[in-house]
């Protein structure tokens, strides 16, 4: 099973070989293209004869536009043909890779990581950056209302005095 390597000038001949041969075969390929080209053109377009007379010359080139228009009306096809095929083989290429391509997405982990450390490995080590948003808050102190603590007590107190309509105006005018 001992597999010979092959020298570096037995390898560049080879290739040399390979090359020579490749060649021929496009200049060949290339001349007959040529010659399809010729029969073609021979076939499908007659050497020009130009009449003398302006009416032979004029029912030629209504003779000609014709032909064009023929030859427009066909490259069209082709063209609506081509971009047709083009399509399905897109479509079927996409339709390939779906049948290919079907595979379960794996399970993600849940990974606990802080803000700070988060951004950092997005942002790379370069950025510090820290999320401490407490830090960016105002200080309020809190006051409380001596109302309040009134208001807490037991209802039931100064219920006579809060009794009819004198009671009532107090309690609007000790709010005001």
């Amino acid at each position: 099973m001992s597999e010979k390597k092959m020298s570096s000038s037995r390898r560049q001949h080879l290739k040399s070989l390979l090359l020579q041969i490749t060649h021929g075969l496009l200049e060949e390929e290339a001349s007959e293209a040529e010659q399809e080209k010729q029969r073609y053109m021979e076939e499908n377009c007659p050497d020009l004869s130009l009449p003398g007379s302006m009416q032979a010359l004029q029912e030629l080139c209504r003779k000609l536009h014709q032909q064009i228009d023929v030859i427009d009306e066909q490259r069209y096809d082709m063209e609506s043909k081509e971009a047709k095929s083009n399509k399905e083989i897109e479509d079927l290429k996409i339709k390939v890779q779906d049948l290919k391509g079907k595979f379960k997405k794996p399970v993600l982990k849940k990974v606990r990581m802080s803000a700070d450390a988060m951004l950092q490995a997005l942002l790379g080590s370069k950025h510090k950056v820290s999320l401490d948003l407490r830090a960016n808050l105002k200080q309020v102190k809190k006051e409380v209302k001596e109302e309040e603590k009134e208001a807490v007590g037991d209802w039931r107190k100064n219920i006579e005095d809060k009794a009819g309509m004198d009671g009532r105006k107090k309690m609007f005018e000790s709010e005001t």
